[in-house]
């Protein structure tokens, strides 16, 4: 009963910090819009120039750095908890201080690295972010530790919306005082730093009666639980990484090499600034696979050491193609609607084709999550790890290569080409790791064809509302309505042709989290087909 009860309480904290995570990730791809429309393109560029540097030690820390510190403390007896905690957090409080440094002290050498010394001053701001880190990361892991769920996905959700609304709120203000671009990306900055400061101060009253339950301290030898927490804090956060990585690789390469091919300075600025735009897209586009990579996944390690590897490998099916189900479907509909979504969210349509090609990083990216994870899971992270390295490697080659030659575009291509690198290996290491076949040809058939019906009603539909419907409304107005009505239709086809089909059962929809309704509806379908 005791055991039941622990089962409980661990899966109704483990939905609870999934739910916080999706909301978080939510948040951080909408705010987005209505900061761009405030900044415009330029502004965007200034922002997402240097996001990236306090966006992956942020990622790191208070999520990968925060695991790591769990599973240890897990690891070993609760008299060595104190030690693990205090050796943790000088480790991770050594490195904020050299990235601190680094950021703070050489803002002016990385800002002349990407070719925008004005920059400097953004980067100077986002260092004092990095110093909250070590304490956020190690109370999150202690809290983790003891299965105690709600301070760190309380914690989460409040650090991300104190962010939100600085930066929405401050960026309104400066704008409206005619403040400089770049004093207002300097406060949207130090929204990290207020986020930062406020999820620290709740996780604080959350541990204000903890300290004295926690047993004395005993000598534990620090070398070995350094090394265990840095492979298992890079190990857990590499995936989520990777596209902030990649920004990082953008932010050095995409408006330098702009400049270099001829394109005026302001110009390259505002195409960086319209390149920027699909990161929101993709975020938004991949949360679904974040969910099954959260929730699903664990289920693969769980039910690979309970039972035969057939209850696990059924899970594994299941994540690999619902994953990869709403993520071509997310593609190919904003493949279908990208100018008037481009217009909608962000006022103009301007390089709608490299966004377009941007946006297909959203399948790439959600079988790379799922898979990624089940490997973790199965504890296979050493060759994840580097196929994830050499993707950031192919695409820094890409994007010297294909950028003078195609612009942005080429640097969106860059994009999919190294995420299909590191897909492709992936899959060929699953493989051989555990040779499972993830879906019949029957599956891919049955997608590719609701994917081409969606297509073509949604194509149809908005070639008719932006020519006939609506075409005497503002150009922004209409794209907003075409998009509003095109969406829906396109959801409701691809559905419907899905639920149709049966590609995946009504049992495999109750497992994944909001599937009911889905079930439900193909129950209804393919009862009335029967009649």
């Amino acid at each position: 009963m005791n055991n039941e009860g622990t089962m409980k309480s661990f899966m109704k904290g483990a939905v609870l910090l999934t739910l916080a995570s999706l909301l978080v990730k939510l948040l951080s791809a909408v705010y987005r819009v209505p900061f761009q429309n405030m900044v415009g393109d330029q502004g965007f560029y200034i922002y997402q120039q240097v996001y990236p540097f306090v966006g992956i030690f942020s990622i790191w820390t208070s999520y990968g750095f925060a695991v790591a510190v769990s599973k240890v403390m897990a690891d070993h007896e609760k008299d060595h908890h104190v030690a693990i905690l205090r050796t943790a957090f000088g480790c991770i409080s050594a490195i904020a201080v050299l990235f601190f440094v680094l950021l703070f002290f050489g803002a002016d050498l990385l800002a002349g690295w990407m070719g925008d010394g004005k920059l400097s001053g953004l980067l100077k701001v986002s260092a004092f972010a990095v110093l909250l880190m070590p304490p956020l990361a190690v109370l999150k892991g202690y809290f983790q530790s003891y299965n105690r769920m709600e301070p760190v996905a309380y914690s989460q959700v409040w650090e991300q919306a104190v962010r939100v609304m600085v930066i929405l709120v401050g960026t309104w203000l400066l704008v409206s005082s005619g403040a400089s671009l770049y004093a207002v990306g300097q406060m949207a900055m130090f929204g990290g730093v207020a986020g930062g400061i406020a999820g620290l101060l709740l996780l604080l009253w959350y541990f204000r009666n903890s300290f004295a339950s926690l047993p004395k301290s005993v000598t534990i030898k620090t070398w070995p639980i350094i090394k265990k927490i840095m492979v298992i804090s890079f190990g857990v956060s590499m995936s989520s990484l990777l596209l902030l990585l990649f920004q990082l690789v953008d932010s050095f390469t995409v408006f330098r090499l702009l400049t270099e091919s001829g394109i005026e300075r302001i110009a390259a600025m505002e195409q960086k600034g319209i390149y920027d735009r699909g990161q929101p897209l993709v975020q938004f586009g991949l949360l679904i696979a974040t969910s099954l990579a959260l929730a699903i996944v664990p289920l693969v390690a769980h039910m690979s050491k309970k039972q035969s590897g057939r209850s696990a490998g059924m899970y594994a099916q299941l994540a690999f193609r619902t994953s990869f189900l709403f993520a071509f479907a997310a593609a190919v509909g904003l493949t279908c609607v990208m100018p008037y979504v481009n217009e909608t969210l962000f006022q103009t349509r301007e390089e709608s084709f490299a966004l377009i090609v941007f946006s297909w990083q959203i399948v790439w990216m959600s079988l790379l999550l799922v898979m990624n994870a089940m490997l973790h899971g199965l504890g296979k992270s050493k060759v994840p790890a580097l196929l994830l390295t050499g993707g950031v490697l192919v695409k820094i080659a890409c994007n010297w290569l294909l950028l003078p030659l195609w612009g942005v575009t080429g640097a969106a291509v860059a994009g999919n080409v190294a995420l299909g690198f590191i897909v492709v290996g992936l899959f060929w290491y699953f493989k051989k790791v555990w040779p499972l076949r993830f879906a019949p040809l029957r599956y891919y058939g049955w997608l590719f064809a609701a994917a081409l019906a969606m297509a073509i009603a949604v194509f149809l539909w908005a070639l008719l509302s932006d020519w006939v419907l609506f075409d005497g409304l503002p150009s922004r107005l209409a794209a907003m309505f075409t998009t509003l009505t095109a969406v829906p239709l396109g959801a409701f086809v691809f559905l419907v042709i899905i639920a149709k089909s049966r590609i995946i059962t009504e049992k495999e929809w109750y497992i994944i989290p909001f599937g009911r309704k889905m079930a439900a509806l193909q129950l209804a379908i393919n009862s009335r087909r029967k009649r």
